[in-house]
């Protein structure tokens, strides 16, 4: 299976993609009530959002080329979810043990008190393993937009891409902190971490928490992108797989619930015998819809937001057959008997969130 997320990283978008800076219009009350897809039509891999408390959404995205530079780590804001800036580049200065490369993957921030702390995954430029492998690391900034710096070594190490797609789930139940990570082939793991969110809890050890399917060929043949959320009396665990980008991108969004963060994680289809349940798939349009984001409005309405690419233009560059254009998209949940469910994303005017 071709998997190459390093290349799908060469995505450049056009001025005209976005509005930026600070003199962006601001939202009209009747463009408010209704959004269509896509919600910032430029390239924006893996998002991740978050609410600060200066009243924005922050979203951060995947590195990607725009108008001939690299942007290292995305960001961009808004105040509803729907109509969105980019900011620039949240960590505008590459770490010592990365200078050369150009794989910064799947930020993931949370606040941390006064300060807000980025986990990502990059490759090292030197590395003690036999195969250079990605790498988890942290970075700290006293603001959302940043910018953030390392904090000097890499949290942990891997071969491959095994070390990807950083989640942090603070516990309203027991106030324990966890990083949910993976996996490139290898499952999904968690593992509680110390109080600072800086360093993995001492005595804890990672847990498995989601395999790919075990029957060669059969999807998904990787799980990744790990969210999880607390509803009701249930952890949902959403993860997607299996390849994310390219001509045979082949992607979706999955969700397995438990008692526990920690797991055992089962999913709605288990009792029939099928290892992983689909709740976003694609449609005619929207092809490898996944690596979401949850979040509650306040209506207390639950919303994924989450990349897609778009059929009518797949590729930044026509040329370029491999790196796909993935945009951002979001999409009201339905509970269904204690399950969410999406199904095929949006193309037409829905009600918004209610931020």
């Amino acid at each position: 299976m071709q998997r190459n997320r390093g290349s799908r990283l060469t995505n450049e978008v056009a001025d005209s993609d976005v509005v930026t800076g600070e003199n962006a219009p601001p939202v009209p009350a009747s463009l408010a009530r209704t959004y269509v897809n896509p919600v910032l039509d430029s390239d924006f891999p893996d998002p991740a959002v978050i609410l600060a408390p200066d009243g924005f959404y922050y979203a951060y995205a995947t590195q990607t080329l725009r108008d001939g530079d690299w942007v290292n780590i995305q960001v961009a804001r808004s105040r509803d979810l729907i109509h969105w800036e980019h900011l620039g580049d949240a960590m505008p200065e590459k770490p010592s043990w990365a200078a050369g490369t150009q794989d910064f993957w799947a930020p993931y921030v949370v606040r941390e008190d006064d300060k807000y702390l980025m986990y990502y995954s990059a490759t090292p430029d030197v590395c003690d393993v036999p195969e250079r492998g990605h790498c988890l690391a942290i970075a700290t900034a006293e603001s959302p937009a940043g910018p953030f710096v390392d904090m000097g070594l890499p949290l942990l190490l891997g071969i491959g891409f095994e070390y990807i797609d950083p989640m942090v789930f603070d516990d309203p139940a027991t106030g324990k902190r966890f990083l949910y990570w993976g996996s490139g082939f290898q499952p999904i793991r968690v593992q509680e971490l110390a109080p600072d969110h800086m360093a993995f809890a001492p005595g804890s050890e990672p847990v498995d928490l989601i395999w790919p399917n075990p029957v060669k060929g059969a999807f998904p043949r990787l799980v990744e992108a790990a969210w999880v959320i607390r509803h009701d009396d249930f952890y949902y665990l959403f993860y997607s797989g299996d390849n994310c980008c390219g001509p045979h991108a082949e992607y979706g969004v999955m969700v397995a619930r438990s008692t526990s963060p920690t797991g055992p994680f089962e999913t709605l289809e288990k009792a029939r015998g099928v290892p992983h349940s689909l709740m976003l798939f694609k449609s005619e349009r929207w092809l490898a819809p996944g690596h979401n984001s949850i979040m509650t409005d306040k209506a207390g309405d639950t919303w994924i937001i989450y990349h897609a690419i778009d059929v009518n233009r797949p590729r930044q560059r026509q040329e370029d057959e491999v790196n796909s254009r993935r945009i951002l998209l979001i999409d009201k949940i339905e509970w269904r008997d204690g399950w969410p469910h999406v199904g095929t994303p949006s193309d037409k005017p829905m009600p918004a969130p209610v931020t």
